[in-house]
């Protein structure tokens, strides 16, 4: 993808230091003291994690999926922490909903793009030692394979690559990249659609309102499921150009005419200013209200279902 494409759907710069200096001393209070209203988690169902098609929900937006042949995890993040420090940054708030060692087989893993809260190098590791290959956005592959990790394709938007009977389309995503304050922007971020024989899933990764949601639509559809993230969205000054909140999540499922919409990224690390339970009680009720009714749900944590 050319860096001036890249450009038209990136995330503004760094923010104003008047609004973001406090934000983040709120942040830094927050890993240290931990606020209720965690995501709720249910024990896991061995047994329902072999159903195809199904999805369990890990926590944050790591998914265990199963579609057509293939069985595969999203933004696998299984640490305490979604931080470069393993004693401080957002410490996990509810455990993972099945363990690592406890998943059956895990034929790949997608990553959308380099934060810490999607791609966790320690988890990678473990992976890698699982022999699960890896697909990412085209410059996230240098940070997998540096942690020992296979990578089965590199993408950029509207790429694909075929692998474990299934097809995984890279798409566009509104968001930006960056582990560091040196490497803003120098890798992609994307979303991916898994297609099987009968069945389409759609993960974003991180991602604000932009026109992309109905051309993936279009070009990619019909999803059959999407995961939307709907947290991390105050203050609006900072989240707002990155993350949907749950009324704006709403609308891309709309925009998107995907078929089922589940809620993901939240409730498992404490990453912005709003009540941690106030996502997922926002997003069903605009999600009654526009029609969507039982179409669009919330899930607990280790909970299965199909789709």
């Amino acid at each position: 993808m050319e860096l001036d494409a890249r450009e038209r759907v990136a995330g503004p710069g760094l923010p104003n230091p008047v609004v973001a200096l406090p934000f983040l001393w709120r942040r830094m209070r927050a890993s240290l003291v931990s606020r209720p209203g965690a995501a709720p988690s249910v024990p896991f169902d061995a047994g329902a994690l072999e159903r195809t098609p199904a999805l369990t929900w890990i926590g944050h937006a790591t998914f265990y999926v199963r579609l057509g042949g293939a069985a595969f995890l999203t933004d696998p993040v299984f640490s305490e922490r979604a931080s470069p420090l393993s004693f401080a940054g957002p410490r996990r708030l509810v455990p993972p909903g099945v363990r690592l060692g406890a998943l059956p087989r895990v034929d790949f893993a997608l990553v959308s793009h380099d934060h810490y809260d999607h791609l966790d190098l320690p988890t990678v590791r473990l992976l890698a030692e699982r022999g699960v290959p890896f697909v990412v956005p085209t410059g996230v592959g240098a940070l997998v394979r540096a942690a020992g990790g296979r990578v089965a394709a590199e993408l950029g938007w509207w790429q694909d690559a075929r692998i474990a009977d299934v097809t995984v389309t890279c798409v566009p995503a509104r968001h930006f990249s960056g582990r560091g304050f040196a490497d803003r922007n120098r890798r992609l971020w994307a979303g991916f659609v898994v297609a099987g024989e009968t069945r389409r899933f759609y993960h974003p990764g991180d991602t604000a309102l932009f026109d992309g949601f109905a051309e993936i639509g279009r070009r990619a559809g019909p999803i059959d499921l999407a995961c939307l993230p709907i947290g991390a969205y105050e203050p609006r000054a900072i989240m707002g150009p990155i993350h949907l909140n749950p009324e704006v999540a709403v609308r891309a499922a709309l925009d998107l005419d995907a078929r089922a919409v589940a809620a993901m990224h939240f409730g498992t690390f404490d990453l912005a200013d709003e009540p941690l339970d106030e996502p997922p009680r926002r997003f069903l009720v605009e999600a009654r209200r526009r029609g969507l009714g039982e179409r669009a749900f919330v899930m607990a944590i280790g909970e299965t279902r199909g789709f």
